[in-house]
């Protein structure tokens, strides 16, 4: 009993001070979190394949996984079926997905010639993705983001991380050189990936690339070139998408400063 004679039951043993979840998930909530899990699965099948040194089969999964990633927000957005559950469901799958996959996939294929410095540049890629994720769901409530409210990002996102960790691997596949198979190049990319996922640099996001109304006609033929292309030649076509995307990283710092000098400046006449 309170004070004010109302009976209060708490909860004992190990679950004292928990609140109690919902009983199961909507009827609409259950297609974007269905579409989440097939991102985990294809980024968990993407270490089996590497594993059996199938390491084109690993790459792919690994992509599927980040065109599901960018598929189920949209999904549940759609279907008015956000919920903290799927944000944690979709943070432990890009955990996964696009930070221990790449690593392990990485390690394997290369990174292993040289298992010490190797493992560390393996784990940097892993964990690095970890802390963006984690990072990213402490700051989720923040009314103040001052990155996203000028609409960029902060640092590279997860999926992209994985793509452009990738790149040697996309080299290798479309040259057959063993000379980006090298391991001691390669660790330095992905520890210069996972440093880039971490860092507080403000990075283009699609909000701030959305191009003008008078070459609207001219991005949607580039698409279907970049389609014809991936279908054509795949590996040379994401060795590609990620030497613009490297190029764009000092643009994107460049135009948030331009940013930020126009919101001092307009702070300042207003005092």
């Amino acid at each position: 009993m309170n004070q004010a004679g109302e009976d209060v039951s708490f909860p004992t043993g190990d679950d004292f001070g928990r609140q109690r979840l919902p009983r199961g998930l909507t009827l609409r909530a259950l297609v974007p979190n269905a579409i989440t899990s097939a991102a985990l699965c294809c980024g968990l099948t993407g270490i089996r394949f590497a594993i059996g040194g199938d390491f084109k089969s690993a790459v792919l999964a690994v992509i599927l996984a980040g065109v599901l990633d960018g598929i189920d927000g949209r999904v549940a957005r759609l279907m008015k079926a956000q919920s903290r559950f799927g944000a944690e469901l979709d943070s432990l799958s890009d955990a996964i997905s696009f930070g221990v996959a790449p690593a392990l996939i990485l390690y394997l294929w290369s990174l292993q010639q040289v298992p010490r410095f190797g493992w560390f540049a393996a784990l940097a890629l892993a964990v690095c993705c970890a802390l963006r994720l984690a990072r990213f769901n402490a700051r989720i409530d923040m009314a103040e983001q001052p990155h996203k409210s000028a609409g960029f990002l902060t640092g590279v996102p997860a999926p992209v991380g994985a793509g452009l960790a990738f790149l040697p691997l996309y080299l290798w596949i479309a040259s057959g050189r063993e000379e980006f198979r090298m391991a001691l190049p390669v660790a330095v990319w992905a520890a210069l990936i996972a440093f880039m996922m971490i860092s507080n640099m403000a990075t283009l996001s699609w909000a701030s690339l959305r191009p003008r109304r008078s070459i609207r006609l001219e991005v949607i033929a580039l698409f279907g070139l970049v389609i014809a292309a991936l279908l054509t030649e795949p590996w040379l076509t994401l060795s590609a998408i990620c030497g613009i995307y490297v190029l764009f990283v000092p643009i994107g710092v460049a135009r948030y400063a331009r940013v930020r000098r126009q919101r001092a400046a307009a702070a300042a006449s207003v005092r």
